[in-house]
């Protein structure tokens, strides 16, 4: 009997080799990087700048946490990043303009992040607007509010929430912290709740998911406040870093979320994503980004190398789909 009729079925090494890779192709991409960083940069593995990658990497980390929500039911959301900047806007006006006790004011940014992803995901659920089109309007919508409420000017945010953007014991930050307990909550809603359920049978098939008795419109609404909700977290954590809220920050966040929830292994199709995943995807952002400033990389080199290791995670999805099948 010959050696191939006694191999088992899927035990080639080339093919073992190939699968295992595009598993774990997040993680893996990330430890050669981190290595290749830490060859090139002396300065690399140093503590204190490991700790400026997990704060680096927070903000665009908790923004993807939300939009992962959206993605794996095959949706897409455009308006994060303004969200942020509103949230934090109004946070900030209501404690520091009108007077409000500051839980209040937190409560008010929070609401206002949950309404405006609630109010797009009404447009895609009832409206019928491309999600595309319902979160680009609230892209606009939301930064122009937070310009009309700030007046187009920095915002002091209070020095009790600012506390967010803080060290414990002088070395462990705040924002990582905040940025794995919404890794949890995230990893929790996926794995554990009935609307992470819904939110794949959605992604995988729409209509299947509606035959099954799934209210997928209101299942929709649910899905985009959160990612509302979880982009008013970041927008806060941001403000409570820069100690104001600027109506004009987080521009363009909401592109890095997308590619940081692609790069950890979602497929942009829906049905597909791990909260574990987003977060490798942003720390890859986050490394990438902060070794080729150790190594004095232009700015310019830096987009084209993003936009590389962008479409280098597509490829790979897309491989992993068709090795799937």
């Amino acid at each position: 009997m010959s050696a191939e009729v006694l191999r088992a079925p899927g035990s080639d090494p080339g093919q073992w080799f190939t699968r295992a890779v595009l598993r774990n192709g997040p993680l893996g991409g990330l430890v050669a990087l981190v290595v290749v960083m830490a060859v090139l940069s002396r300065d690399f593995l140093n503590g204190q700048n490991l700790l400026n990658v997990g704060v680096q990497a927070s903000v665009t980390a908790i923004l993807a946490l939300g939009v992962t929500f959206v993605i794996v039911s095959a949706g897409i959301d455009l308006s994060v990043g303004s969200v942020a900047a509103l949230s934090a806007t109004v946070l900030a006006w209501a404690a520091t303009k009108e007077g409000l006790p500051v839980w209040v004011a937190v409560l008010l940014g929070l609401a206002v992040g949950a309404g405006a992803g609630l109010l797009s995901g009404a447009l895609v659920a009832y409206g019928r607007l491309p999600a595309f089109i319902a979160t680009l309007a609230m892209l606009s919508v939301g930064r122009g509010l937070a310009l009309v409420i700030s007046g187009g000017s920095p915002i002091a945010f209070p020095s009790s929430v600012g506390r967010l953007g803080d060290t414990l014991g002088g070395w462990l930050p705040v924002p990582v912290l905040v940025t794995v307990a919404m890794g949890a909550v995230a990893a929790l809603v996926l794995a554990r709740t009935y609307t992470g359920r819904a939110m794949f049978a959605i992604g995988g098939n729409e209509e299947a998911a509606r035959l099954s008795g799934i209210d997928v419109k209101r299942r929709k609404l649910v899905i985009y406040a959160l990612s509302g909700l979880f982009a008013a977290v970041a927008g806060i954590v941001l403000a409570a870093r820069l100690t104001s809220a600027q109506p004009q920050a987080a521009v363009g966040y909401e592109l890095d979320a997308i590619a940081a929830v692609v790069i950890g292994g979602a497929s942009l199709s829906g049905g597909s994503g791990k909260a574990s995943g987003t977060l490798i995807g942003a720390l890859i952002l986050a490394v990438l980004r902060n070794g080729l400033n150790l190594l004095s990389v232009s700015a310019f080199w830096q987009q084209v190398a993003t936009g590389l290791v962008i479409a280098l995670a597509v490829l790979l999805d897309t491989l992993r789909r068709r090795s799937a099948r």
